[in-house]
Order: structure tokens, then C-alpha cells, then sequence
């Protein structure tokens, strides 16, 4: 086996107790000693594995335990064009688009290129949707999480829109692959950046608390309803009260049933773990008001093959 071909070996990278647990990119860059663009790139371009499965998220979290391999000589991970498809909807005022798993809302760092955004606005210029005008952001899905976004495309529905979520008054269902046999519930915390050990989580989940929530805890409630009982998993329905940063990975994880793919809130899980190559997390149900009808929207998409795939493995298991 030549050098360019050659598999590096997995290192297990150790961060000290008390410093905050590092993003892939950081483990990347301690490793090869490269510049934060290239460390980052890496992980994009899908030359980085963390316990054998490909992670192509800078920023997630890596457990101090974890298998850590860089092989710069790699294939590159091929991302196209988005497909027509994958305009759920267009008018002057709004897009709904059906994201890819793998990719980025918006950059993540100056210069990133390919993102659903950049995509998005390609595509509609080139089947002549409307007009070739910047989408405005008013909500977004982690880079392993494929399904419905909408973007505004003009800067009164920019402003509504991001009222309503505000508001909590926007439909959103996803459907999830967890770990174990997850029944029905309704959980309802409140959300803090750092639980204690570095990690986002609960407020009095992983530490006793000491006095009340902090004043920038964020309240989140997720609707659990298990859709399928799988071998060692449960497919499920998540719906959403309020949309918080990875409000669903932390509150299955809480309840003791971490996602597949999952590699950051799954620490105290003692369980076999199923292996996925990304977060078998989709965004299947998306619902709003227009913002110039006044019609109440509500869009539906199915999860993509590999989720599919997933569940169907698990279920002739």
C-alpha cells in the first residue's frame, strides 16, 4: 500500500477535565498542526472520521475518548448542485427548500462557499423563479440535518417571518432515529450553553443546581411520539413548541434515548450504540403565515433515502 493510500491510525484525543470540550476542527488542528481554514476544510471536504464514521461537521463536539482519524489524501466528499427538487416552494416573499443532509445553512466561517443559501438563490436564477435577490435567514438546520427551511426573500417578510418564530407560532415536526425504546412525552427545560462540563444541556440535568436558571436560559419544550419500535431504536415524531440550538438531540439525550449518529450528547450512554453516518435527524413538517396573503402554509417532506435506508435495516433487524 503506498504512502498516499496508506489508512492513518485513529488517535484518541484527551482534553483535561475542566476545559471545555473541543470542536472537531480544534481536534483537527492539534492533531496536524494546520491552520483553523484548512483544519476546517478537512472536516467539509469528509476526510475526517471519528469513531469509523465520516463527520463532516466542524463544529460538533468530540468526546475525549473518541477515535479521531485525518487522512488529508482522502476522497473528497462530492456535493452538486441542488436539485430542482428541491424547491418545495417559491414566491416574491418566501422560498421553502428541502436541505440535503451534509450541508450548511449559511457560512460558517468568511469565505465559505456552497451553502444552501448560495445554492438556493443559484438554483432560482437558473429556472427563472423570481428575482435574483439575497435570501434573508430567519431560521436554520444543523449542517447533519436534512429538511425544510424557508428563507425570505424580501425584507418586510424577513421581519415577519422571524416574528413568528419569535413567537413560537411556526409548525415544526421532525422525525428522529433514537436509541432504546422511546415512549410518549412532553419534555420542558430550560436550555443553557454550558450544563457544566462545556456541553449545551438542561438546567439541573447534569449538575445540582444552586439557586434558580440563569437569566440567558432559554425555555424549550419538545413533544415526543414514538412512530416505530426498530431493533435497539425507535423512530420518532419530535414537534416543537420552541426551536432552540439542538433542542432535540439534547432533550432525547436527556431522556436517556441519544439519536443515531449522535456525537456530542451522547456521553453518559451506556447503551449498545447503533452506528449512522450522520444525525438521523430530519425536518419533515414546516408551517407558517405568508407574509403578504396572510394564508396559513404548511409543507410536508418525506426523509431522504439514507434515513430511510437506516430505518429499514433496523427494522428487518
Amino acid at each position: 500500500m503506498s504512502p498516499r493510500t496508506r489508512k492513518p491510525p485513529a488517535l484518541r484525543h484527551e482534553a483535561p477535565a475542566n476545559v471545555s470540550v473541543p470542536t472537531l476542527a480544534a481536534v483537527v488542528r492539534q492533531q496536524t498542526g494546520l491552520a483553523w481554514s484548512r483544519a476546517r476544510a478537512l472536516c467539509v471536504e469528509g476526510r475526517v472520521s471519528v469513531d469509523g464514521e465520516r463527520c463532516v461537521d466542524p463544529a460538533a463536539r468530540i468526546a475525549p475518548d473518541a477515535a479521531v482519524v485525518v487522512d488529508e489524501h482522502a476522497r473528497k466528499l462530492r456535493t452538486g448542485a441542488l436539485a430542482e427538487r428541491a424547491i418545495v416552494h417559491a414566491d416574491r416573499d418566501v422560498v421553502v427548500v428541502d436541505k440535503p443532509a451534509g450541508m450548511l445553512c449559511v457560512p460558517d466561517a468568511p469565505g465559505t462557499k456552497g451553502t444552501l443559501a448560495d445554492l438556493t438563490r443559484t438554483l432560482l436564477r437558473g429556472i427563472g423563479r423570481g428575482p435574483d435577490t439575497a435570501l434573508g435567514v430567519v431560521h436554520r438546520l444543523d449542517r447533519d440535518t436534512s429538511g425544510l427551511v424557508v428563507f425570505a426573500r424580501t425584507a418586510t417578510a424577513k421581519r415577519m417571518l422571524a416574528a413568528q418564530f419569535r413567537a413560537h407560532d411556526i409548525d415544526r415536526v421532525y422525525h428522529a432515529v433514537a436509541h432504546g425504546d422511546v415512549e410518549a412525552t412532553r419534555v420542558e427545560t430550560i436550555l443553557i450553553a454550558d450544563r457544566g462540563d462545556g456541553l449545551r444541556g438542561s438546567f439541573g440535568h447534569f449538575r445540582r443546581p444552586r439557586g434558580g436558571p440563569p437569566p440567558e436560559g432559554k425555555r424549550a419544550v419538545t413533544h415526543v411520539r414514538p412512530i416505530a419500535l426498530l431493533a435497539g431504536a425507535t423512530l420518532v415524531e419530535c414537534r416543537l413548541d420552541t426551536g432552540r440550538q439542538h433542542q432535540i438531540r439534547i432533550h432525547l439525550s436527556e431522556l436517556g434515548h441519544p439519536l443515531l449518529g449522535e456525537r456530542v450528547y451522547i456521553r453518559d450512554y451506556a447503551g449498545p450504540r447503533l452506528a449512522a453516518a450522520r444525525i438521523m435527524l430530519h425536518a419533515h413538517v414546516l408551517g407558517f403565515v405568508h407574509p403578504r396573503s396572510g394564508e396559513r402554509m404548511l409543507f410536508r417532506r418525506d426523509p431522504p433515502d439514507d434515513f430511510r435506508e437506516r430505518v429499514e435495516a433496523l427494522g428487518r433487524s
